[in-house]
């Protein structure tokens, strides 16, 4: 195959790649350089009737080339650095101010940097070179002449080449210190997490052992002393039957609380929070000389989340032991509204028969409640009423978010305070500013002095 024939074939064959590449380039892309390359090629031939120039073909020929050059600085941009070479060297000073441009964006797409210098020193000694040619068809260059062309290259080649280099160099190092920094994060957390786990699992590990085993003793005396009251004092039974079934009850509480602290979040909580489990509560209440009733307004059975469900059982649980505590014979009603996406549990007691001193409580049961309640995204309140007694209620969504793993974080949980997230990359600040490549846009200052120049000298001739 001939040389003509390679070229042509591979001519051809950059042409398709060429149409394949804008058919799948985001639309975005495709619109913002069409739109430059017009704006290029209006600048550049504009003022040329204004300004005649002594060669108007010449000219229009070097505005249409530097047009070509915006899009082409993407896909062949060491191409695009040689082809600036008849633009410095022509005629046409509208496009002569757009090489830095077009240098400066396609150096930072060239690589290795050795490929890239190689390309800016071959552009700039071929338009110091071409000029010398075009000079020499008037007549000899004179050595101002000579230097003039030589600063002209240096100005509008070297120094936008230099500066595009150091942007382009700095674009990975930014994405690998954003990488690494991303990754350093997600290691703090992991590493918070498991010191966390650790210490929940020492805590569940101390309590098993202290209190499961004290609980345990107490439902083998209850169950003994049940048994003993069932011989001597049948009156007495039923109260050492509770004993027993709520010191089994606490054994079963605190495995919960034992899954909670190691982290299990695939906790089995059986049916709490279901008519059943709040009628078992109520019913307990009753066994220990409360008044107390349950009003179920829900059409069937709820399909609310798990942790919804035990929120829903802590809520009634504390309600009625907290009423039991503080306003003994006084009647409890416990409400259960299903409103679709959330559901509504509301523990209310009427004011005790007999005035009572304020309670000794710490309100810590309280507190607990509202955090939990806010972890799931719903709402808790907790106060006295106008008419006398005192209401707990809470609204909980029926399928609560998961939240992010930071917002489990220790920290004060009233104000907001605690760990948070390294400033976004977005945020400027002076160390960015300083550092981030405003010392290469500083290199270009030569040259934005160079090209206003050209352009005044332009109009004034």
């Amino acid at each position: 195959m001939s040389p003509a024939a390679r070229l042509w074939k591979r001519m051809r064959r950059e042409t398709v790649a060429i149409r394949n590449a804008v058919r799948t380039a985001p639309r975005r892309t495709v619109v913002v350089e069409s739109v430059l390359a017009g704006l290029v090629l209006l600048c550049s031939l504009v003022p040329l009737p204004l300004i005649p120039p002594a060669h108007p073909v010449g000219v229009a020929v070097i505005g249409v080339w530097t047009a070509l050059l915006v899009p082409a600085r993407r896909r062949y941009p060491a191409l695009t650095v040689l082809g600036c070479m008849p633009v410095i060297a022509g005629e046409n000073v509208w496009s002569t101010v757009v090489v830095p441009c077009v240098v400066w964006s396609a150096v930072r797409r060239i690589t290795p940097a050795r490929r890239a210098w190689a390309a800016v020193g071959a552009s700039a000694v071929g338009a110091v070179l071409l000029s010398i040619a075009v000079q020499s068809l008037s007549g000899l260059p004179t050595l101002p002449y000579l230097l003039a062309g030589a600063g002209v290259a240096a100005l509008f080649i070297l120094l936008p080449a230099l500066s595009g280099m150091v942007l382009g160099h700095r674009r990975p190092l930014k994405g690998l210190l954003r990488e690494r920094n991303a990754y350093l994060e997600q290691t703090r957390l992991l590493t918070d997490e498991a010191a966390r786990m650790e210490e929940r699992a020492r805590i569940a590990a101390e309590m098993h052992d202290l209190l499961g085993h004290r609980i345990g003793l107490i439902s083998v005396h209850a169950g003994a002393l049940q048994l003993a009251a069932e011989r001597e004092a049948p009156p007495l039974a039923p109260q050492a039957e509770l004993l027993r079934t709520t010191a089994g009850t606490a054994m079963d509480e605190l495995r919960g609380i034992l899954g909670v602290l190691r982290h299990q979040s695939g906790e089995d909580i059986g049916e709490r929070g279901t008519r059943e489990s709040l009628s078992a509560l109520v019913e307990d209440s009753r066994k220990a000389g409360a008044d107390a009733e349950l009003h179920w307004n829900a059409t069937g059975a709820t399909d609310a989340d798990a942790r919804t469900r035990q929120a829903v059982h802590r809520v009634t649980r504390e309600g009625l032991t907290n009423a039991l505590k503080h306003a003994p014979g006084a009647p409890v009603r416990v409400t259960f509204q299903d409103e679709g996406d959330t559901v509504v549990v509301a523990v209310v007691n009427e004011a005790p028969p007999l005035p009572r001193p304020p309670g000794d409580g710490n309100r810590s049961g309280l507190v607990g409640l509202q955090e939990r309640i806010n972890l799931l995204g719903g709402a808790l309140h907790a106060g006295p009423r106008p008419e006398g007694g005192f209401v707990l209620s809470a609204r909980i969504p029926v399928r609560p978010d998961v939240l992010p793993v930071y917002a489990t974080s220790p920290g004060p949980v009233s104000d907001g305070a605690g760990s948070r997230p390294p400033l976004s990359t977005e945020v400027l600040t002076w160390p960015r500013l300083l550092g981030g490549g405003c010392a290469a846009l500083l290199v270009l200052l030569p040259t934005v002095s160079a090209t206003i120049a050209l352009l005044i000298m332009a109009v004034l001739d």
